[in-house]
């Protein structure tokens, strides 16, 4: 038991507070679901990471306390174990915790462990999904991630890959008429090249590199996955990395990057968040 639980016990109110586990999808605020929205404005304590972007973050109510764990330049985020021990010390405190995530908290969100810490201290809990990168940015850069002529199915896989621990099905990843799809895959784009050809996929296949999908930031990268270390390089954090035939879609799909208009109103609705 860690040494801070006997004070959480010692300091417990008649009433437990609620952790909710609240997915803020990949940056658009439109992107909201509308429970989320309205948990996020009655939330006390918002516990939130580096992927919200900012303007949800000027969504947050005046009232409540805003606490980001995320990364920032030149530090390292905030350890889970910590992050665990800040759900369970204000929920004990009475209050009502969104714990917000980017995307969706039950993909590559750690969601699961986080719910699992509150399990001893009998924390009631909620989970509102979120709109995840993938489909957010595919959908905002024109890449359907499925096609009746392109691929049956979508994969979905952490790009945060261990060395010395590789679990991953690379030939399963390889067959063709299928759409993989990277998370946090940009500093090992070396080895999703070299796994994937060593398997059998072409380097032909055509791939995409979305950076800051569905911001008005977002970018678009496209080539093959011969060129993905190229493509990498040339790409920030955060990106999601797109393997397969549908990815072509793009340059004729991409509404967003088209429709320069929209954007300026995307710009003029970040300076009212603001």
């Amino acid at each position: 038991m860690h040494p801070s639980d006997t004070l959480y016990a010692l300091s417990t109110p008649s009433k437990i507070g609620k952790v909710i586990l609240v997915g803020a999808g990949p940056g658009d605020p439109d992107l909201l679901t509308v429970k989320a929205l309205r948990l996020i404005q009655q939330a006390d304590v918002i516990i939130y990471d580096r992927l919200v972007s900012t303007e949800i973050v000027a969504l947050f109510p005046p009232h409540c306390q805003a606490v980001f764990v995320g990364k920032e330049a030149g530090n390292h985020c905030v350890p889970q174990q910590q992050i665990n021990h800040l759900l369970v010390k204000h929920a004990l405190a009475g209050k009502q915790v969104v714990r917000l995530k980017g995307g969706d908290p039950f993909i590559f969100g750690r969601g699961g462990e986080e719910l699992e810490a509150l399990l001893p201290f009998n924390i009631p809990f909620e989970v509102v999904p979120g709109i995840t990168a993938a489909s957010g940015c595919a959908a905002y850069a024109g890449i359907p991630l499925t096609h009746r002529d392109y691929a049956q199915s979508v994969q979905f896989i952490t790009g945060h890959l261990k060395q010395g621990q590789d679990q991953i099905d690379w030939l399963s990843l390889a067959r063709a008429k299928h759409t993989l799809v990277f998370y946090m895959g940009l500093n090992q784009s070396s080895v999703i090249r070299h796994k994937l050809s060593a398997y059998g996929m072409p380097l032909t296949t055509p791939i995409a590199i979305i950076e800051r999908g569905t911001t008005i930031h977002q970018r678009v990268l496209t080539g093959d996955l011969a060129q993905i270390e190229t493509l990498a390089q040339q790409a920030e954090s955060p990106a999601l990395i797109i393997i397969g035939s549908v990815t072509q879609l793009s340059q004729q799909l991409n509404w967003f990057n088209q429709q320069p208009d929209l954007i300026t109103k995307r710009e003029q609705d970040i300076q009212c968040y603001g």
